[in-house]
């Protein structure tokens, strides 16, 4: 008798590859041969992941039409089978996959695209968070710069795309023919800021300097480490709108240990 691993491997291979060989000699009789049943498994699997990256993907899946989509879908789904049950989870790799399907080619801005929806995605659905209170900015006050690290909300997300990729998903999601006709498509670099209010998702344009800072906030860096990068923005007015905005949820405190230094550097 198979192990519930080997019957577990079997089921994929028969979902994913139409290798039933193994599956359908575990499958009892009955009104329908074990080939047709396992179709039925499979149509069901295809179909859920299919429209779980059609609702992620809300854009993309207009750009292409529901033919393209679908046929890009089973092929992603094949690459990449999802590895939990979270659906809302499932299609990060999407815009890589995009990025490197032929039949995509003459849409260069669509894996760009796909990465903005992804980000609207995470936002849409990480966690909650409270924001810094009045103590907690009262002790940052006092934290040396070299050993400060802001910590941002789960929902906030940094991207740079290189084509208009946000004009694009506007105007798509908009319907707006006439706006989608006026992007210019010629490769441009964007600096964009995703994140959760309380009044829904919210895309917003930064300037490049600014934009670097808040990558580093977000990955982590220590607050002096990131005056060097700033380049010609107001820091003061920048961290301000950030506090009042509750894009912080706290801090911590690099340990002051050079061998710990050594080890994150």
């Amino acid at each position: 008798m198979p192990t519930l691993l080997e019957t577990q491997q079997a089921m994929f291979r028969a979902l994913l590859f139409r290798d039933t060989d193994d599956a359908a000699v575990q499958i009892a009789g009955g009104a329908f041969l074990p080939d047709e049943r396992l179709d039925i498994y499979r149509n069901t699997f295809l179909s859920s992941l299919t429209s779980a990256l059609r609702i992620s993907y809300p854009a993309v899946y207009r750009l292409v039409g529901e033919e393209f989509f679908e046929g890009a879908a089973q092929l992603f789904i094949q690459a990449h089978p999802p590895q939990c049950a979270y659906l809302n989870a499932y299609g990060a790799q999407l815009n890589e996959f995009l990025a490197r399907f032929p039949p995509a080619s003459e849409l260069p801005y669509l894996a760009d695209v796909a990465r903005l929806e992804w980000a609207v995605n995470g936002a849409l659905h990480a966690n909650d968070a409270t924001p810094m209170d009045g103590e907690a900015l009262a002790a940052v006050a006092g934290a040396p710069a070299d050993r400060l690290v802001l910590l941002c909300h789960p929902s906030l997300s940094l991207l740079h795309l290189d084509w208009p990729a946000e004009a694009i998903w506007r105007a798509v999601l908009a319907n707006d023919d006439e706006a989608l006709a006026a992007i210019d498509l010629k490769a441009v670099s964007q600096w964009l800021m995703i994140e959760r209010t309380p009044s829904g998702v919210e895309v917003i344009s930064l300037p490049e300097s600014e934009w670097r800072f808040n990558a580093g906030l977000a990955a982590g860096k220590p607050l002096q480490d990131l005056l060097a990068i700033a380049g010609d923005a107001d820091i003061p007015s920048l961290l301000a709108r950030h506090f009042a905005a509750g894009r912080f949820i706290g801090f911590r405190l690099i340990p002051d240990d050079p061998l710990y230094s050594e080890k994150i550097s």
